[in-house]
């Protein structure tokens, strides 16, 4: 066939009335909706009766694929280098809709890929359906793809939860920018929500000459901008090597989340062709019902209140914006990259409302917050006199600001990540990374959360802040003395792998050296005895306070409890009693949660852990493991000393002793979470 005739084919193809799709034998494909395409489907994609491409229905931890059911020719015997890959060009418009309408969901990509077997073997959540642990950084994958991602993984390297990637072999981007175009009239770069629920357009070109892939974006119906949102060189001549399969890819980890592709064009050697906008099927619903006529009369009047309200309110906010004057000194010009602007944080909380409050205890309030830059979801700690053990209140702002800016240097898949500080007056402001499913204790002893956490997710969360206290005391450049683990200050994120966070009272010092403070802080319950004489935070001592973390975890209690007589007085229980006395009687499995369902407990699993609580709180450090024998004991790689529970009767009144000789008598209406000293408290 000439190539006249093959155009001429490809056109009448594409003009049948009859068909919304089509696709010609010249290369090119083109989908106004999807109703009667011929696509191969998997996993949770369906095409709806009116031509959507569903590829997640909102079902938790799934992967769906809609891919040309044919691979396509990607290199070319006659072309000059027919080593090369072909130039393609794509389009396709798409939306996110996520399980809130402010909350950040799973994103979806388009993709090239040699060979199906990838796909099958590719895991939800944040791998988006296109790449398994195994495969992924592994260049035998041979996969290359456009991520419009959004969610914000550190592991990834993500830059933000708002991002567009370009992927080879690998969910580590090659190349990645903020979703958003740039203006034709203007120049100026505006910002497109991925989970906005509204059709966006995107247009993928490789050059296989120049080898370089550019990706353009813009709402439907403004035109393809001129200048493209990122370009980055990429040789597709070692992923492809013969013939690949076209499509697009998305998943589901924790969050409800559904993904649409309205409609889609491709093209081998040359520009995708354009789609139709008006025969584009409409996206579901996605805002309130219609307004009545009552609110046409009444909107444009409270609209003109709300202006004149709003006006007010802006004049108000902008002479009390001077009362936020920060307090920056030269000394601090070290730490820049590590210091936020106040105006930043106080818009990133909405002027720490009530509304973002996470938390609030021991020496700050928690919000939550979006940087406005970056759209990185953050949690923002407000903390009333910094470093008050300090005998200079100016050299222990210096000493206190060094080590934050040192711990934020700290990356572990288990840590809560330090993202850097904000001085204000007497105030000072700790950034972190945003944790979604809030804190353990929340989900251990507040009814209200629903279903318990299960054995499994429990152990999971126990061996990740395990893993973290190892890397802080042993494998980082300096030892890091958290001194305030506890379950209010371990994470859940998105997909609940347990994170420590809250560095506020944490201690550096170099290896092999001793920390200086003596001042005692912390939590009543996972004090150790010795800091009572000592007063100085080592290693063990965090081991003692992971050891009440571990009884505690595992129980659903509380390290120290308030048990009620008869008489009306009140006597402390301590949990690790509980513990032993049940070991005494050979029951030590009896003491679980019992909110867990038991069919779903592994009893030997459950009594290494309370065991291993129990030695971790030994009264005396040197009787207790350092953090790596804990870890080698909780993956079994080391078998647990054989204890006796005898060993263990009366350590508890040896740490009541030091809270009343140390710390002073507490009333007993203070509540057993309240920090002792120093910056924590419970989230």
């Amino acid at each position: 066939m000439s190539l006249q005739a093959l155009h001429l084919a490809s056109l009448l193809l594409l003009l049948s009335p009859d068909c919304r799709w089509a696709h010609a034998a010249a290369g090119q494909l083109i989908y106004n909706g999807f109703k009667g395409a011929n696509l191969t489907l998997d996993g949770g994609a369906a095409v709806t009766p009116d031509g959507l491409l569903v590829l997640t229905n909102g079902s938790i931890q799934m992967k769906g694929h809609a891919f040309h059911p044919s691979p396509l020719p990607f290199r070319d015997p006659g072309a000059p280098n027919p080593a090369a890959a072909r130039s393609f060009s794509t389009a396709f418009v798409f939306a996110v809709f996520g399980q809130y309408a402010d909350l950040s969901a799973d994103g979806l990509a388009f993709f090239v890929a040699a060979d199906r077997a990838v796909l099958s073997t590719a895991l939800p959540g944040k791998f988006l359906g296109l790449l398994s642990d195994a495969d992924n950084g592994n260049r035998s994958a041979h996969i290359f793809a456009v991520e419009l991602d959004t969610l914000f993984h550190a592991e990834f390297r993500d830059p933000n939860s708002n991002h567009v990637g370009v992927d080879v072999d690998s969910l580590v981007s090659r190349a990645a920018a903020d979703a958003g175009y740039y203006d034709d009239a203007t120049g100026e770069f505006r910002n497109l929500t991925l989970i906005s629920r509204k059709p966006i357009h995107v247009w993928v070109d490789y050059d296989g000459g120049a080898a370089r892939v550019t990706v353009t974006m813009a709402p439907l119906g403004v035109p393809r901008p001129k200048r493209p949102l990122l370009q980055t060189a990429v040789d597709l001549s070692d992923v492809v090597s013969g013939t690949a399969y076209v499509g697009f890819s998305s998943a589901t980890g924790v969050l409800r989340s559904r993904h649409f592709v309205v409609g889609w064009s491709f093209a081998m050697d040359g520009p995708a062709p354009a789609l139709n906008i008006s025969e584009l099927p409409s996206l579901p619903p996605s805002g309130p019902k219609p307004r009545s006529k009552v609110l046409e009369i009444a909107l444009p009047v409270a609209s003109a209140a709300l202006v004149l309200a709003v006006g007010g309110a802006a004049y108000t906010w902008v002479r009390r914006r001077s009362k936020y004057a920060e307090v920056r000194e030269d000394w601090e010009l070290p730490f820049g990259p590590h210091r936020f602007s106040y105006e930043d944080l106080f818009h990133a909380t909405r002027g720490f409302s009530g509304e973002q409050l996470l938390g609030a205890g021991g020496f700050g309030s928690v919000y939550r917050g979006v940087l406005r830059k970056t759209g990185t979801e953050v949690a923002v700690k407000k903390v009333s006199s910094p470093a008050p053990h300090e005998p200079s209140k100016q050299q222990g702002m210096r000493a206190f600001v060094a080590e934050v800016a040192s711990l934020g240097r700290l990356r572990h898949r288990n840590l809560v990540q330090l993202l850097g500080y904000c001085r204000r007056r007497g105030e000072l402001l700790l950034v972190y990374n945003y944790m979604p499913n809030g804190s353990l204790d929340k989900h251990l002893h507040d009814r209200s959360k629903g279903a318990a956490l299960n054995w499994p997710q429990r152990l999971h969360i126990i061996r990740g802040v395990a893993s973290a206290l190892l890397y802080l005391h042993e494998d980082w450049e300096r030892v890091v003395v958290h001194r305030d683990v506890k379950a209010s200050n371990v994470l859940l994120d998105s997909e609940m792998n347990g994170r420590l966070g809250d560095f506020g009272l944490a201690r550096l010092y170099d290896h092999g050296a001793d920390a200086h403070t003596t001042h005692v802080v912390g939590t009543i319950g996972y004090l150790a005895p010795e800091l009572g004489h000592t007063g100085k935070p080592t290693p063990a001592t965090d081991v003692f306070a992971f050891g009440a973390f571990l009884l505690e975890i595992t129980c659903g209690r509380r390290p120290v409890e308030e048990d009620d007589h008869q008489d009306g007085g009140s006597n402390r229980v301590m949990l690790a009693d509980r513990v032993v006395e049940q070991w005494r009687k050979g029951s030590i499995t009896s003491v679980v949660d019992a909110r867990m369902d038991p069919d779903g407990c592994d009893p030997e699993e459950v009594s290494l852990v309370l065991k291993l609580g129990l030695l971790c709180s030994h009264p005396l450090s040197h009787g207790r493991p350092t953090m790596r024998q804990v870890v080698q004991y909780l993956d079994g790689n080391t078998v647990l000393p054989d204890l006796s529970p005898a060993a263990y009767l009366g350590f508890t009144e040896m740490e009541e002793r030091m809270c009343r000789r140390e710390l002073g008598q507490i009333a007993t209406s203070t509540s057993m979470g309240t920090t002792v000293s120093g910056l924590s408290g419970g989230r």
